[in-house]
């Protein structure tokens, strides 16, 4: 069974994961971990509880497929949790390892973004990381970005990021496609 760890903070941003969280359960029968710095209960940025069912810092590559870590209010202040053994350990046993908006911020203090096309929500968003020096990499785009096992994404793409982690993980077709298509319509042109 493919196995998804996802890191939630306190003030996760509710949308990021949602589409993954739920597809990954009911469509593909995923076992989806939810973890938090300390294991403590988070609330997100909706109001939503959630109570975690395993401690961040204790996440290790070899019992997951994944690992997934959400944005949110939390990666911008003095409180970050610091991932950076966490996403290591996952990158060296090559592992998926992906993070949205807020979430990119501790790809890039732990130095996974320096050598690989990533993209976040701005350039001078990631710039502010601590020990970051991947701006050569860096894609300017709306969508999802994956480079071999690294997928990173902008705050307003959860739908692409969804996609780009299940073609990742082996789980990409003319399906998936379709559903990137009908949850992204919305954002085409309108015909005149």
């Amino acid at each position: 069974m493919t196995r998804l760890a996802v890191v939630l903070t306190e003030g996760f941003a509710d949308w990021e994961v949602g589409q993954l969280a739920a597809s990954a359960r009911t469509h593909f029968g995923f076992d989806v971990v939810t973890a938090s710095p300390g294991g403590a209960e988070v609330r997100s940025m909706g109001g939503m509880r959630v109570a975690p069912d395993a401690v961040a810092e204790n996440l290790h590559g070899d019992a997951f497929d994944a690992l997934v870590i959400c944005g949110g209010t939390i990666w911008e202040t003095e409180k970050t949790p610091d991932l950076s053994p966490v996403i290591n350990d996952f990158i060296a046993r090559g592992k998926l390892t992906a993070a949205i908006c807020g979430g990119t911020l501790a790809l890039a203090r732990a130095g996974a973004l320096d050598q690989v096309a990533h993209t976040s929500n701005a350039p001078d968003f990631l710039a502010s990381a601590e020990g970051y020096h991947g701006q050569a990499h860096y894609r300017e785009g709306p969508q999802a970005v994956r480079s071999g096992m690294i997928v990173t994404a902008p705050g307003s793409a959860p739908i692409t990021f969804t996609a780009e982690i299940y073609r990742a993980l082996g789980f990409g077709s003319e399906e998936l496609d379709t559903y990137v298509q009908i949850f992204g319509a919305e954002h085409q042109p309108k015909a005149a």
